[in-house]
């Protein structure tokens, strides 16, 4: 496998993880990705870098807890649903981290706490804070209070934009997303059985934009297109982003390694 020359090694690290690596399609949690994750994460942070973990799966999680098989359209079941999930969740992390000797610490975010300079300021202090003490932030979205009334915005809408908001507000030097997917390729893979991943992509055009298509699954709201806006916003912001398949978190380590896996996004390569 080849290395990439216009990867740098970043100082800090920000890893969203989607709700596809962390849910089966049944519905059942990947205890299995959860565990490799925190053992991975947990790795990297002794290697001397700064992680943050921003992760999806409350209202999955949610579902799973409550035997249910479909997500409920009703916003208050659903806000209801994401806080027993985003309880266990955490739980789960918390118990997988610990086995590691790696502290974690929670930060649930709306777009209200990022848009106004007070609690912003408070929140990247928390950050700051976190990294300092060795501690391994884990961020959500709200789901329990975020939702879009009349012209109050407080959502989101997704997880890769709350991953590309956190990295370039933090200054982080990398953010890995890790989804169902190899990478962004030059057409359907699902159609094309010729289809392959394009190794770097340095500006977020319109044809590549016509790349991507598709919205998630019933567990998650996120797609090609919201991982490109992610990639917009780190490139605009001078960082780098990866897109991976996150089946196996410790795919982390060759990714850190600079080995051509996935999409590079970053610009001046």
């Amino acid at each position: 496998m080849s290395i990439r020359s216009q990867f740098k090694m970043p100082k800090r690290l920000v890893v969203k993880i989607g709700t596809s690596s962390l849910i089966y399609p049944d519905g059942q949690l990947n205890l299995k990705t959860m565990d490799e994750l925190a053992f991975t994460l947990s790795a990297v942070q002794n290697r001397g870098l700064e992680v943050v973990l921003v992760t999806s799966g409350a209202i999955g999680v949610g579902l799973d807890q409550m035997h249910l098989t479909k997500r409920p359209v009703e916003i208050a079941r659903q806000q209801a649903i994401a806080a027993i999930g985003q309880n266990e969740l955490m739980a789960i992390l918390n118990q997988r981290f610990a086995s590691y000797s790696q502290q974690i610490g929670q930060i649930l975010l709306t777009h209200d706490v990022m848009d106004y300079p007070i609690s912003k300021k408070n929140v990247l202090n928390t950050f700051e804070q976190l990294l300092l003490m060795g501690a391994i932030p884990v961020v959500n979205e709200n789901d329990s209070v975020s939702v879009d009334e009349m012209d109050h915005l407080t959502t989101f809408g997704d997880n890769d934009q709350l991953s590309a908001l956190v990295a370039t507000a933090i200054d982080a030097d990398l953010l890995i997303i890790l989804s169902d997917i190899d990478g962004l390729f030059d057409a359907d893979p699902h159609t094309c059985t010729n289809a392959k991943t394009i190794p770097l992509i340095d500006e977020i055009t319109e044809a590549v934009v016509n790349l991507a298509g598709g919205t998630g699954t019933r567990f998650g709201t996120g797609g090609m297109v919201t991982k490109l806006k992610a990639a917009k916003r780190v490139i605009n912001a001078g960082h780098q982003m990866v897109l991976a398949n996150g089946e196996d978190p410790k795919i982390i380590f060759d990714i850190l390694a600079g080995k051509s896996i996935g999409t590079l996004f970053a610009a001046d390569c």
